[in-house]
C-alpha cells in the first residue's frame, strides 16, 4: 500500500512538472526575462545589471536588439542569424531548439534596459563613460537602480564622478515613495540636490515641495532649496545674457569703428555702411567655397584666410565709392545721406540678383564649435572668438591711428581740416583712405557676423541703426567712446530682453540714449580740437 501511494505521488509530481511552463529551466534572472509578468522582467533586468556574471551584459544587449529568444522549456537563447547560443552559459547549441519565440520588448522594458545599461557603464574603466552614465541615471532617478548607484559610489575614486554619483543617489532616494522611517535620508538627499542646483534638481525639489504625501519638514526644506536654486538660476541667467551682450557689442564695435572714422574724419553719414558688412559676410562665404573646391586641406583655417580678403575687398570698394560718389557731395550732408541710402539699395539688389534672396550658411570651423561650461553659463567658442577678435582689431586700429603717418594725418583732419590742409596734408587722399579703412572694418564685422548670424542681402540693415547709435552715444570720432558705447548698448539690450521683451528693450535703450544725448550732445567721450569745437 505504501509503495502504491509513493508511486502515485511521484506520478503526480511528474505530470505537474510536465504541464507547468518552463519546467526545464532553472529559476533565475535569465529565466525571468521570459516571464509574462512585466514586473518580473524588469526585476530580472535590474538583477542582471548588478550581476558580475559576464553573460548578463550579453543577455541584456540581446534583449535590446530583439535577438533574445525563449524556448517552450523556459530556457533563453541568443540568436544571431543561424548561430544560437544559450544565454545563461554562452555555449553554442548543437541544434536550434524547436518553438523559439522572441522575448517581447515594450516601452517599459526599454526604459528598464536603458537604466540597466547606464548602471553597467557606471563600472566602466573610463571616467568619461562613468560620468555619462551618471548623467543618464540622474535624469531617470529610477528607484530600482539605487543598489547599482550605491555600489558604484562605494568603489568610485574620481572626484567629479563621485560628486555626480552623490547627486544621482540623492535624486534616486527622492524618487522612492515616502516612508515614515526614511525622513532623515530624504532630508539629506534634499540638501544634496540643493547644493547641486540646476533646473533638474529644481524640478525634483519643486515636486516634493508641493506633494501632500511628504512630511512637513521635508516640504519646507524642499521649498527653501527651490528658492535658493531660483536665485542662483536668475543670477547665472543674467550673466549668460551679459555674455551674449558682450559678443553682440563686439560686433557693434567692429561695425561702429568704421562708421566712427568716416563720420568723424569726413563728416559723412554713410547709410551704405551696413552693406559693407553684408559684402564682408558674402566674401567669407565665397572664400570658404573656393577653398573647399580647390584646397580642402585649408578648410579648418578658412576663417583666418577670409579676414584679410574681406578687409581688402571691402576697403577697395570703399575707396571706389568715395572717389566715384562721396567726394562730389562734401559739404552737403542731406544729399550725402540720400546718395548713400540709394547706394545701399543698389548693393542689396545686386547681391540679391547674384546670390539669391535666401539665407546662405557659412560653416563654422570645428575649433570654433562647442562651448565651455562656467558655473551655470555656456561660453560658446564662436562668440568668445568674436570678442577676442574685436579686441585685436580695436588694438590694431589704435596702433595705426597713433603710430603711423596715415593715423597722424587722419587725426589732424579730424580736429581741424583747414589747418591740416594748410600744413600740406592732402586731405582728399586722407578722405579716400579713411573711407576705405572704415569700409574694410565693416568687412571684418561681416566676417564676425557670418559665424553667429544668417548671411542674407538684408544683413546690414539689422546693424546699421545700432551702429549709428553707438557712434553718437560714444562720441563722434572717439574709439574709446565707441568701445564703451558698443559694450553698454549690447549688454544693456540683452540683459533687458528677457524681462521686457526684445522690442521693448530696444525702445528703452533708444529712450535712454536720447535722454543722455540731450544732456551731453557730443556723447560720452567728445573729441577735443579747435576745429571740432568751433
Amino acid at each position: 500500500m505504501h509503495r502504491v501511494r509513493t508511486a502515485c505521488l511521484l506520478a503526480v509530481l511528474w505530470l505537474g512538472a510536465m504541464v507547468l511552463p518552463g519546467h526545464g529551466a532553472r529559476a533565475d534572472a535569465f529565466a525571468d526575462l521570459a516571464s509574462p509578468q512585466l514586473a518580473a522582467v524588469t526585476a530580472a533586468i535590474s538583477t542582471l545589471a548588478t550581476s558580475d556574471d559576464p553573460q548578463a551584459g550579453a543577455a541584456l544587449l540581446a534583449l535590446g536588439e530583439r535577438s533574445l529568444f525563449a524556448a517552450p522549456d523556459g530556457n533563453v537563447y541568443i540568436r544571431h542569424g543561424e548561430s544560437v547560443v544559450e544565454a545563461r552559459t554562452g555555449q553554442p547549441v548543437a541544434s536550434v531548439p524547436e518553438g523559439l519565440k522572441p522575448i517581447r520588448l515594450n516601452n517599459r522594458i526599454r526604459t528598464a534596459l536603458a537604466g540597466a545599461q547606464a548602471g553597467r557603464e557606471l563600472l566602466a574603466p573610463q571616467p568619461a563613460t562613468r560620468l555619462r552614465a551618471a548623467d543618464a541615471l540622474y535624469a531617470r532617478h529610477d528607484p530600482a537602480m539605487l543598489p547599482v548607484v550605491e555600489h558604484a559610489l562605494a568603489v568610485e575614486k574620481d572626484a567629479t564622478v563621485r560628486t555626480r554619483l552623490t547627486e544621482v543617489r540623492a535624486a534616486t532616494i527622492l524618487g522612492q515613495p515616502p516612508a515614515p522611517d526614511a525622513l532623515a535620508p530624504r532630508l539629506e538627499a534634499v540638501r544634496a540636490l540643493a547644493a547641486a542646483g540646476g533646473p533638474e534638481a529644481r524640478g525634483i525639489l519643486a515636486a516634493l515641495a508641493q506633494s501632500d504625501a511628504e512630511a512637513p519638514a521635508l516640504r519646507h526644506e524642499a521649498q527653501a532649496a527651490v528658492s535658493r536654486i531660483d536665485w542662483h538660476l536668475r543670477a547665472w541667467g543674467v550673466a549668460q545674457n551679459a555674455f551674449y551682450g558682450l559678443s553682440y557689442g563686439s560686433v557693434l564695435l567692429l561695425a561702429a569703428t568704421g562708421l566712427a572714422i568716416t563720420f568723424g574724419v569726413m563728416g559723412v553719414i554713410n547709410m551704405a555702411h551696413g552693406e559693407m558688412m553684408m559684402i564682408g559676410a558674402y566674401v567669407t562665404w565665397m572664400v570658404q567655397q573656393a577653398i573647399r573646391a580647390t584646397v580642402p586641406a585649408l578648410e579648418p583655417v578658412v576663417i583666418l584666410v577670409a579676414i584679410p580678403v574681406a578687409f581688402v575687398v571691402c576697403g577697395a570698394l570703399g575707396i571706389v565709392i568715395e572717389r566715384g560718389l562721396i567726394r562730389f557731395l562734401y559739404g552737403r550732408p542731406l544729399e550725402t545721406l540720400l546718395a548713400t541710402w540709394g547706394l545701399s539699395l543698389i548693393l542689396q539688389q545686386a547681391v540679391r540678383s547674384i546670390f539669391g534672396p535666401t539665407n546662405i550658411a557659412v560653416q563654422t570651423p570645428g575649433w570654433l564649435s562647442g562651448s565651455v561650461a562656467v558655473g551655470g553659463m555656456d561660453i560658446t567658442l564662436n562668440r568668445l572668438a568674436i570678442l577676442v577678435f574685436a579686441g585685436l582689431v580695436l588694438g590694431g586700429l589704435m596702433l595705426v591711428l597713433r603710430r603711423t603717418p596715415l593715423g597722424l594725418q587722419m587725426r589732424a583732419v579730424t580736429q581741424n581740416r583747414r589747418m591740416a590742409a594748410l600744413m600740406g596734408i592732402r586731405t582728399p587722399r586722407v578722405d579716400a583712405l579713411a573711407f576705405g579703412l572704415g569700409a574694410g572694418l565693416a568687412g571684418l564685422a561681416g566676417v564676425a557676423v557670418s559665424q553667429i548670424d544668417n548671411v542674407s542681402p538684408n544683413l546690414g540693415q539689422s546693424y546699421i541703426i545700432d551702429s549709428f547709435m553707438v557712434v553718437v552715444f560714444g562720441g563722434v570720432g572717439n574709439l574709446w567712446g565707441t568701445l564703451a558705447a558698443a559694450l553698454a548698448l549690447g549688454m544693456g539690450g540683452k540683459v533687458l530682453e528677457p524681462t521686457i521683451g526684445a522690442v521693448s528693450a530696444k525702445i528703452a535703450i533708444l529712450v535712454l540714449v536720447i535722454l543722455y544725448i540731450q544732456r551731453h550732445p557730443r556723447g560720452m567721450f567728445p573729441v577735443r580740437g579747435r576745429g571740432v569745437e568751433s
